[in-house]
């Protein structure tokens, strides 16, 4: 062997062993991600937009976590956060609540959204303005006592009467095809079926639950975990919050790529509404607070409040056990 070729053969061994170096690397870094999910409350929408951002953009893995963004199934987002089958979950104030009452261990670690953007919709044509023209109408709903106060309360602020609107069971029927058949009204989210309803050009009126009573100005959706998870792991926790608040400022900054980001990770999606919606949304995600995810426990307070007022509550719940805002980034 000249000296010329068993140059070339230790340069190709080096480089072999350095190739090798690092792949085990990689490996290596790949092992060291911690392994966490997040479940969903519902299928994906523009509520989520900041989470897929975390995980498109790299911001879990700068926090040294793999993260698996997981549908809720039957179980729901909150009974599997609960058990410690999914160590985060994207839920809603009202389920938290009914929740720390019953002494199941979930905390909510962050708002979605700052201020509810619910409300009840119907066709223009229907003219269903106020709380008051509910009355002799027939509302959809899928069944929970919650929906029946809630009307109550509004339309007692009105001078109505609950008793003259027709409640029915909807389950998950189409609100589009819902209203043009079956009910008058309905309960949604502005975000994403009011939306909807601009880009079909259907004219709807929206009874805001916040124009009606500062109690019902609650934090729907927040992001949540279980109270083990904050004892044995903060760290995570803490992790995991900083990614999902880097991807959610993100979308306050940037919604037409956060948009896109959304329709590359979940292409079932209707492209044109995540991109409309995700303008109407960006800027509510944190709106008047000091930062994304900020709580604030009179809200908590109001809202159960309330719950115990209407009778959807066996007893009052420790507040201060419900929510916390310690691992949003300072």
């Amino acid at each position: 062997m000249n000296k010329r070729l068993a140059s070339c053969v230790i340069f190709f061994f080096l480089l072999a062993g350095c190739g090798n170096h690092a792949a085990d690397q990689h490996e290596k870094e790949e092992k060291e991600h911690k392994k966490v999910a997040v479940v969903l409350d519902w299928t994906p929408n523009t509520n989520h937009t900041g989470l897929y951002v975390a995980k498109e953009k790299g911001y879990f893995e700068e926090k040294g976590l793999d993260v698996e963004i997981m549908m809720p199934g039957e179980a729901g987002s909150d009974q599997l956060v609960a058990s410690g089958k999914a160590e985060f979950g994207v839920s809603y104030q009202e389920s938290v609540t009914e929740a720390r009452v019953q002494d199941v261990p979930i905390v909510s670690i962050a708002a979605v959204i700052q201020h509810n953007t619910s409300g009840f919709a119907s066709l223009a044509e229907k003219n269903i303005t106020s709380p008051k023209d509910f009355e002799g109408k027939t509302y959809g709903g899928w069944g929970a006592p919650l929906e029946k106060a809630v009307l109550a309360s509004l339309m007692d602020v009105d001078g109505a009467d609950i008793e003259k609107v027709d409640i029915v069971n909807m389950g998950d029927a189409d609100f589009f095809t819902a209203v043009k058949r079956d009910i008058d009204f309905a309960w949604i989210y502005y975000a994403w079926t009011g939306v909807e309803a601009e880009l079909r050009g259907e004219k709807l009126n929206m009874v805001y639950l916040t124009d009606y009573s500062d109690k019902l100005d609650y934090y729907t959706p927040v992001i949540t975990t279980n109270e083990k998870m904050i004892e044995s792991d903060p760290d995570t926790v803490k992790a995991f919050m900083a990614a999902v608040s880097k991807g959610y400022e993100f979308a306050i900054d940037q919604p037409g790529e956060a948009a896109d980001i959304l329709i590359k990770a979940v292409p079932d999606l209707d492209p044109e509404l995540v991109k409309k919606s995700q303008e109407w949304i960006s800027p509510r995600y944190q709106d008047d607070a000091a930062r994304w995810g900020e709580q604030k426990a009179e809200v908590w307070k109001n809202y159960m409040d309330w719950m115990l007022e209407k009778d959807l509550l066996e007893k009052e719940m420790d507040v201060e056990k419900a929510f916390t805002n310690q691992f949003l980034p300072e």
